[in-house]
């Protein structure tokens, strides 16, 4: 049975507001300051202090500017790091963030036509089908991701595929492309109603897909084929690399075994027990490249296999609700950063499970660790280099506290050699099919 709210309640919720100590000189500072500046403890600067004892040298932050691609930054970045190692280029040199957006963009046009052909003969209001629709594609993405198109496409240096105005702004770009997949999905389900042949709808999709490469051709330059690397390492030497394909650039001055590298998540629901494996349905890019696939422990493991990767010299991909107790200027996160139940008087405390379950929390973007403080070889802060240019934090390099990282880091990737003997078991496992809109198939 419903009820209303009645002048009783609101007299009695007047009389417990004029009680509160203090409640006139807090309604002033709210109303004049806000809630953050209002509730900001200057204590979390001083413990937040950026020195740690364990810091790599990573060179200058990137900036993806308006865009949403910070999943793709932070892998090039880790990627960039053991080439300004390996060939002393300089601390600006980075990996085209554009080359592999454009890949990203084509290639999500395609899983997007492939999953509307999957889901046709639903109703459009059926939740997958307007799941699907509500966002056909987005900047957003995962590491496996990157990876796929890595995996695919290579990676060249920035020089060679720069920025444009649509990878740095991607606003008008994704309105125009989300708009010509919804039409183009009306079209492919209408294909599958009418009993349309296979040839002809595959016909009518790679006609769709020449219009999506059209249209990101336009807006981040025509994708390079083979290109000269020419540049001076640190000690002045002049180094030119002729006629090489992106693929053949990665394998020389990236070198990884990207199978080596797998995703850890802390995601600790009743749904998901630890140590095994899980996916998430329809999430992806390139149709049959590397699947996106998890590996849940808990927190413990979790910071662990970071510390070991750091202490070896090598830079963590990391995912979290960069949102949360955060200040972006200061660079700072910190669950210590704002006092909102002290201000209120309100208790809002949740778990980590609780603000998962219920909507509260997920991961929203990707940074790199290239630091740690150990005290007692227990972690106290991380150092984070973010992509949002040097302006913010200490020249972009944001401080995040250890309490931070347990309430609101979902996932590290780490090469697996870093995992215990059974956990590196676990990864052979099938992995568990997670629904589409599970919040551990959030994109960062």
């Amino acid at each position: 049975m419903t009820k209303a709210i009645t002048a009783d309640q609101l007299k009695n919720y007047q009389q417990d507001l004029d009680k509160h100590e203090g409640a006139q000189v807090a309604e002033r500072a709210v109303t004049k300051n806000g809630i953050l500046a209002t509730s900001i403890d200057y204590r979390s600067k001083i413990n937040m202090n950026p020195v740690f004892s364990i810091d790599l040298d990573t060179g200058e932050v990137a900036n993806q500017k308006q865009s949403g691609r910070c999943w793709m930054f932070a892998a090039l970045n880790t990627m960039r790091h053991d080439i300004h190692n390996n060939f002393k280029v300089a601390d600006d040199f980075e990996l085209s963030q554009s080359y592999t957006y454009f890949w990203d963009k084509l290639e999500k046009a395609n899983y997007f036509y492939e999953n509307v052909l999957k889901t046709a003969d639903l109703p459009t209001s059926d939740r997958k089908v307007s799941w699907l629709m509500t966002t056909p594609q987005q900047d957003g993405g995962q590491w496996d991701m990157v990876i796929a198109l890595i995996q695919k496409y290579g990676v060249v240096p920035q020089s060679v595929m720069p920025e444009t105005k649509s990878s740095s702004a991607s606003g008008e770009f994704n309105s125009t492309l989300n708009l010509k997949l919804r039409k183009d999905a009306v079209e492919l389900r209408e294909l599958v109603a009418s009993k349309a042949s296979d040839e002809d709808i595959q016909a009518r999709k790679d006609k769709m897909l020449n219009e999506v490469y059209r249209m990101c051709a336009y807006s981040f330059g025509e994708p390079t084929q083979t290109f000269d690397f020419e540049y001076r390492d640190k000690d002045n030497n002049y180094h030119i690399d002729q006629n090489i394909t992106p693929r053949e650039f990665f394998d020389k001055y990236v070198g990884w075994n990207l199978d080596d590298y797998v995703s850890i998540i802390n995601g600790p629901t009743d749904d998901k027990p630890y140590n095994h494996m899980y996916t998430v349905e329809m999430l992806g890019n390139v149709v049959d490249g590397r699947q996106v696939r998890h590996l849940n422990v808990d927190m413990n493991t979790f910071r662990d296999v970071a510390v070991k990767q750091l202490k070896s010299g090598e830079s963590v991909w990391f995912g979290c609700d960069v949102g949360q107790s955060s200040d972006r200027q200061q660079g700072i996160m910190d669950t210590e950063l704002y006092s909102n139940d002290e201000l209120f008087d309100i208790d809002f405390s949740m778990s980590k499970a609780e603000r998962l379950d219920y909507g509260e929390s997920l991961m929203t973007h990707a940074m790199v660790l290239t630091g740690v403080d150990l005290v007692n070889d227990q972690p106290t802060k991380w150092k984070v280099e973010n992509s949002w240019g040097n302006k913010v934090g200490t020249k972009g390099f944001f401080v995040m506290s250890d309490s931070w990282m347990d309430e609101y880091c979902y996932q590290v990737v780490v090469n697996k050699k870093f995992l215990p003997a059974e956990l590196q078991e676990a990864l052979k496992e099938e992995p568990k099919v997670l629904a589409p809109w599970d919040p551990m198939g959030s994109l960062a």
